[in-house]
Parts: structure tokens; sequence; C-alpha cells
């Protein structure tokens, strides 16, 4: 027996069992968060006996006779400032990994109330996040810490009103901090079972006969299931080529294939079970490259062959332009696979109520989720509900199906409530990366600099199913030649099946890959013609009214050429600085249907702001807030952010192409409008009560290879130039990060996206990578290169417009993604200005960050 205090209560336990699971599943104390099982992302941090412990690596034998300490024990006048502090810093986005950062911070606290910056980011190095860029989880520490040495009291006043562009805590973030708020693996229904895939083996497989004859005999078993229970065994977000599972006789196309589904009474024997399934298979070559996968005689790795998509953008005659330049500048890029690394991995509870089926989720669009599992389970579409809890992180990663499909099958199948969670390995080994992509590039300019034409060819990897492949390919192309006023283009992307891990959506969906190529030319081309890369930059920045090299005239809210001038200085004042510019899209654009929609219902004398805008941390519910208290003239509490249900909250799309602020926003404020006309006839919101006030917004674009002079490639587009500044030594001293945002909704949210963007840029530029070796990736976890708290140079903010902001959404344009675009082009530049190496490829090699093998 085990005995223990936690909380100050008494505790024991006869069970060897993992302090985590004994702290969440027998105690229910959910502010401990699984995140990586291997001790290295510190989601899971607690205080044992005055010292901080990674719970998801200890078993209980070794807390006997210990005190134990989580969130849930902190106390009443703790848990008012971490919570206070953390949301008025702008600390909270997703929020998965804050409970672990606020321990971090107590037992820092605990030992001086002084703290500097750089005690802070020591404190908490054993902590990952991936939203924040640290930097403003260390300024709510540092505050905290003022709130304790002053005895300062919480402020309690509410404004009267709330403004676009006024700091506003986050409308989540309290219920975060204390780790209160859902994610879908703190839930336990009753009656509730667990389920888990057994993936292929072998990237590339015939699977000749699953024998399941021992596994059934498990006293465990609940049920397993192969392809042959699927009603419907395609599912795909935009085409369906991606099996639920494979079936006897066809062959895998890479090593995260399902074969079977195996149910059992508890999680602990699920791997037994997986265990006794025999799989009788042939393992085949695969096809790793996408050139080689074009070639005649390379196997099909689906029957249509292994090109998904071929994309070309032209205007003009860019092999005349560049002939007739003065400089000309080619290199062949490479830029690697990249893990999301989501501080929560995948979960999903579904079951059954009567001839429906219920969906616990945590994906970026439930409307997509109950489409594709209606699919599967041929259902129709309203007998599918979908609900989100928090989301712990996306970037894009949680669009496909990984987890949702299968716990939906086997809820609807077995009558019982079904857990599916992935561990780290399996989150690793199976969801959708960072496209990988081999670009040749040619850019050139005349002898003042100003640039004439480009080619390019983009050899995109999309793995072994489509995903988001053709989009991010078109973004690719769309925004290869840059944010500049030339027309000569020529550019050609092929997107192409391996047997690769698949490649899905990721921040930046695209415009990170060629951004990297097309501003590393455009920084030789300025070397060539004797001028600064900042002044290359000025003298072909787009401005209003002008051409974009994809024809689309650029609107009066540009303000590329704000962005420059305004690190102008910082830029050139350092011989050591990397500058580089992008564009990109809000909107799915290109033509194709896209519809923001919020509707705002009266109940009980509050609005209830009503959309299916999926949050992964950026914020949502409180630009909504913004807007709706903004256009009504009501203070927040007046309002109510709910999360989005399929039963309840209109489709409002993904939240994917930057485009939830814009477009959702948009729909908000034409909803608020209606209800401000209603509300100034009926002179109060209790005389309204029940009534629905409908918003939406249609975002009209023209399609790829439109014959228009000027096409509308998308409705908005943000502009960003960053700087990455080193010293002698190679190492980062800051980043100056210039946006062009439009309006700025909510500004800690804002500059907290622009933020961690950054620290993800600079991961991708300088130490993140995801090897796979003949299609097996060689990582875990704790080795991708996700940069800490200590690695983490000061990130400076700067928002410039352009003084003409748009009508939609106040002006408002999407900032999640444009804030990882630029940055591994500038620290390619910053490394090429201190050593002269031109780098092609990432993450940049011989860096102080990546030191050559010896």
């Amino acid at each position: 027996m085990f005995r223990f205090i936690v909380n100050g209560k008494e505790c024991q336990s006869e069970k060897d069992i993992r302090l985590i699971d004994y702290l969440r599943d027998e105690l229910r104390l959910t502010s401990v968060k699984e995140g990586c099982s291997e001790g290295a992302c510190g989601t899971c941090i607690i205080i044992v006996d005055g010292k901080k412990v990674k719970a998801c690596v200890q078993k209980l034998s070794k807390m006997d006779g210990k005190c134990i300490t989580t969130v849930e024990g902190l106390s009443s006048r703790e848990k008012e400032v971490y919570a206070y502090c953390f949301a008025e810093a702008g600390a909270v986005q997703c929020g998965f990994c804050i409970p672990g950062m606020v321990i971090s911070a107590k037992v820092l606290l605990d030992e001086t109330l002084t703290p500097s910056r750089e005690d802070v980011k020591k404190a908490i190095r054993g902590n990952i996040c991936r939203c924040t860029g640290y930097q403003k989880i260390e300024d709510a520490i540092l505050m905290a810490a003022e709130y304790f040495r002053e005895n300062r009291e919480i402020p309690q006043k509410e404004p009267d009103h709330l403004l676009v562009s006024e700091r506003f805590p986050r409308v989540d973030a309290r219920e975060k901090v204390m780790g209160t708020g859902q994610f879908v693996d703190d839930i336990v229904l009753p009656d509730m079972i667990y389920a888990k895939a057994l993936r292929s083996r072998y990237p590339r497989a015939r699977i000749n006969k699953i024998d399941l004859s021992k596994a059934v005999m498990h006293p465990d078993c609940v049920a397993i299931y192969t392809a042959k229970d699927v009603p419907n065994n395609k599912h795909g977000h935009l085409k369906k080529d991606w099996d639920v599972m494979i079936a006897e006789g066809d062959i895998t196309r890479y090593i995260g294939d399902a074969l079977a589904l195996v149910v059992s009474e508890h999680k602990e024997t699920l791997d037994e079970i997986l265990d006794l399934i025999q799989v009788d298979d042939t393992e085949l070559p695969p096809v790793t490259s996408p050139r080689d996968a074009l070639k005649e005689d390379a196997p099909k790795i689906h029957e249509g062959g292994n090109l998904l998509t071929k994309e070309v953008l032209k205007r003009g005659d860019a092999d005349a332009a560049i002939a007739a330049s003065k400089y000309v500048v080619s290199h062949v890029y490479q830029v690697p696979f990249t893990d999301h690394a989501f501080m929560e991995p995948e979960c999903a509870i579904a079951f059954r109520e009567g001839e429906k089926l219920h969906l616990y989720t945590a994906s970026q669009s439930i409307y997509d989720e109950q489409h594709e599992i209606a699919h599967i389970l041929n259902l129709p579409a309203d007998s599918v509900i979908s609900e989100t809890k928090l989301v712990g992180g996306g970037f894009g990663g949680k669009e496909d199906m990984s987890v949702q499909h299968h716990a939906a099958l086997a809820a609807w199948l077995t009558g019982r409530p079904v857990k599916v969670k992935f561990s780290r390995e399996e989150s690793i080994r199976c969801h959708v990366k960072r496209h990988a992509m081999e670009m040749e590039f040619t850019t050139a300019c005349d002898e003042n600099g100003c640039l004439t034409g480009m080619k390019a060819v983009i050899y995109s990897d999309t793995g072994a199913y489509a995903s988001l492949g053709g989009p991010v390919l078109q973004r690719a192309c769309t925004h290869a030649a840059g944010p500049y006023n030339y027309h000569d283009v020529d550019i050609t992307g092929y997107g192409v099946y391996t047997n690769n891990i698949p490649a899905g959506a990721y921040r930046g969906f695209g415009v990170t890959q060629s951004c990297f190529a097309t501003e590393c030319n455009i920084n030789e081309l300025a070397k060539l013609a004797g001028i600064t890369p900042w002044e290359i930059r000025y003298r072909n920045a787009i401005r209003p009214g002008q051409v974009l090299p994809n024809g689309q005239i650029a609107s009066p809210d540009t303000a590329l050429v704000e962005t420059l001038e305004a690190v102008k200085e910082v830029y050139e004042s350092s011989p050591y600085a990397g500058i580089a510019s992008c564009m990109k899209n809000s909107g799915v654009g290109v033509g194709i249907p896209d519809t923001g929609r919020c509707n705002l219902e009266i109940r009980d004398g509050r609005v209830h702001i009503l959309t299916s805008a999926a949050c992964m941390g950026q914020g949502i519910g409180t630009t909504a807030t913004h807007i709706v208290c903004q256009t009504l003239g009501i203070k927040p509490s007046l309002t109510v952010y709910e999360r989005g249900n399929t039963q309840r909250t209109p489709d409002s799309g993904t939240s994917t192409a930057s485009r939830q602020t814009l477009f959702m926003g948009e729909a908000a404020r034409r909803a608020a409008l209606k209800l401000k006309e209603a509300l100034e006839a009926a002179g109060s919101l209790e005389a309204l009560e029940g009534q629905l006030f409908t918003g939406e917004y249609l975002g009209k674009t023209d399609p790829m290879g439109s014959e228009k002079p000027n096409p509308v490639s998308h409705v908005a587009y943000g502009y960003a130039t960053q700087v990455v500044i080193l010293d002698e030594e190679g190492k980062m001293e800051k980043v100056v990060a210039a946006h062009d945002a439009g309006t700025v909704i909510n500004p800690q949210s804002a500059e907290g996206q622009i933020e961690g963007g950054v620290v993800m840029g600079l991961g991708y530029g300088l130490t993140e990578d995801f090897p796979l070796a003949d299609g097996y990736p060689t990582l875990k976890y704790g080795r991708l290169g996700l940069l800490r708290s200590t690695d983490v140079p000061p990130v400076e903010v700067i928002f410039v417009n352009s003084g003409h902001p748009a009508e939609m959404a106040y002006g408002a344009k999407g900032i999640g993604e444009i804030c990882s675009v630029p940055t591994a082009p500038a620290c390619q530049n910053a490394y090429y200005r201190l050593d002269g190496t031109f780098r092609t490829k990432l993450p940049l090699d011989g860096t102080f960050y990546r030191k050559p093998k010896k």
C-alpha cells in the first residue's frame, strides 16, 4: 500500500501505476495534462515535497510518504493572482500547457518574489508552449511576482463597453489557467470503453490475412472491427482516398494505416489485445521520393496514379523577361516535413443518443467532421452531432480525421460511449505533417534591382493521402512570386503521392515553403545589384492600386511598404540582421465557396454568441465578443460565447486559411447590426428574449486559371516584414516583426499570435525537422527540435496599417498564419550576412543551433 498526501488530503493505493493516471483517473485532477508521456513537454508538472516533478514518468511507489500539490491545491489567493495575471498578460492561447506553467511559476515564486526575466525563462524551460512563444507567459509570471510581493488587490471593475482594439482578457482564460476547462480527455462518461487501432508494420505492404481469434478471447475485449465492418471505408477532407481501415488483400500506404480497431473495457489492456492480433503481411518496397513517384515504372500508390494535382500560374512571358534581365539568380531549395507538435494529443469521445451519434471533439471544424463521419457510417448528416471541447492547439494538424472516425464507428456499433486517444507516439506516426517540398526558383531583376520575372517548379510531397495537398500547393503557387510589383511569372506545382506520412494543412499552408525560396533569391539579387536586401524590397513592394504577380489588384488597405519602413532602422543598424517580407491570404479563396456565419440569440437578458468557428488558441470567442460589444455598445458581461455544436451553432467553415477573424467577424458584425436595430425599437435585451439574429458573410473570389485581367484570388491579404538579428557567434539577439493585420481586434491575442508564430518560424528555420527513413519517422517528441523558453530571443511586435481599412470585420485581417511565414528566410539572410554561406535547405545547417557534425 502506497500512502501520500495530495492537495492536503490523505490518499492511498495498492496499485503501482503511473502518477499521472492516478491523479487524473482516480482523483479527477484535470489540471494535470498528458502531453507527451515521455517527460519532455511539462504539461503534467506538479509539486512533490516542494520540487517540480513530471507526473507522466513517475510511479506511485516513488510517492510513498510524500506531499503532492497540483493547481487545484493552490490557495485561493494564488489562484486569483495567477488567473488574473495570465489573462491580463495575454499568456493564454490554447491553454493546454498553462497549468504546468503555473506550477513552474509557483515553485520559482516560492523561492523569490523578485525574479529576473532570465530566472523566469529558466524556471519554465521544462515546459513547452507551442502557441505563445513564451514571452507573454514570462510577462504573466513577472506580473504575478509583483502582485504577491506588493500584496496588490485584483482589479474587479468591468468596462462599461468594449471596443475593437482595446486590451481585454480572453473570455476563456480563467478556466484554462485553473485547469477546469474541459478538454476531451478530461471527460469520463458512465459505462465508457476504449478503442485503439492496430497500425501497419510497414509503409507499404500487402495485408494477406488478419487473424483475430486469439485477441477476441481476451477477457477485456468488447469487440474488434476491421474494414468489412465499416459502411463506407473511404474518407477524406476534400478527396475520399483515405481508408478507415486497410482490408485483407489490399496494400498499405504508410505506417499509420489502421488494420483493425480494438475495443476494450479498460484502456490499460488495449495494447495487450492488439498484441494478440496476428497479421500475415508481405513487405513491399516503399516509394518515398516525389520525383521517383512520378516515374513511369513507379508502383501506383492510388489507382489514379501518383500525381495528386498539378497547378499552373502563368502571367506575361517569364522566359523573355528573365532573358532580358541584368541579374538572374537560380537555386534549388529543399524544405522538410515538420510536425505540428500541438500540446494536446488527439482525442475523441463518441456515444449514441437513440438513432443519433454524439461526438465530443477537438477538431478544427465540427461540420467537416460531421459530414465525414456521416459518410463513413452511411447516416444522414443531421444524425451526427459534433460538439467541440477546448482544443489544445491545432496549427492545421486537426483538420483531418485522426481519432474521431474510429471513436464514432466503435460507439455506433457497440452502443456504448467510446474514447479514442492517441499516445504521442501514435500522433507522431499517424497525423499529417507540413509538406516537404523541393523547389526550383529563378528570379531576375534589372540593373536597378527592380524585379522583372520569375519561374518556379515545385514538387510537393503529399504523402500517402491527399488531405489538403491540393489547396496547399495552390497557395504555394499563388504566393510564390512574393508581395511585389512585377508580372512575368511562370509557376508550376506538382502534388505527389508517396508512402510517407501524409502531409496536410500547417500554419502558413504552403506559403511558408515558397516564401523561403523566393525571399532567399531576392536577397542574392540585392547583392548582385549592389543594394541592400531592405532596399530591393522597398523598391519592389506592392502598393495600393498596383497589380500583384498573381494578377490581383492590391486593395487600399495594403500596407507592405509600412512594414518595411517600420523595420528600416533596426535592420540597417545591425551588421548581422536578416530580413524577409511576405503576404498571406485571408480566406480559402481561388473561387471556392467560402462563408462565415454567426448567430446571436437573446437568453436571460444576455447575448449568446453562436458560431462553429473553432478556437485552437487564437481566441475566436474573444474576437466575437469585441465585435458584438463594439457594434451594440454593451459591456462584455452581457455576452456569452458558446462553443461549437452542430445542433446549435451555424456552419462557419473550417478554422483554416487565416479566415475566421475576418469571415466569422464580419458575420458577427452583420448579426449585431440586426440586433442593434431591434434593440433600438424594443428598448432592452429582456424585451427580445428568445429572438435569434443571423449573420452571414460570403467571400467571392475567382478560380485558379481565371481569364480575367485581374482576378480576385483572395478577399484580403495580410503583409509582413520580419528582421532576425544575430550576434557575432550566430546566436539570436532579437526578432522584430512588423505586420499589417488591418485593424487589430484584440491586442494581447494578436501580439501573442505573432510572438508564437515567430518562434514557430524560428524553429522551422533553425532547429525543427521530421526526418523519415524509408517512410519511418526517426524522432520522438523530445527530439523534434522545438524551441524552449531559454532558446527564444525577445520578439518585438509592430502593427502597421495603411490608414484605409476594409469594411469587413472592422478592417481586420488574419494573423494566425502569416506570422510564421517570413521568419525562416530572414534567418537565412542573417546567416548569409554573418558568414557568407548561402544556404538552400531547412533547417539551416552550420549555425549556432545546428553546428557541423565532427
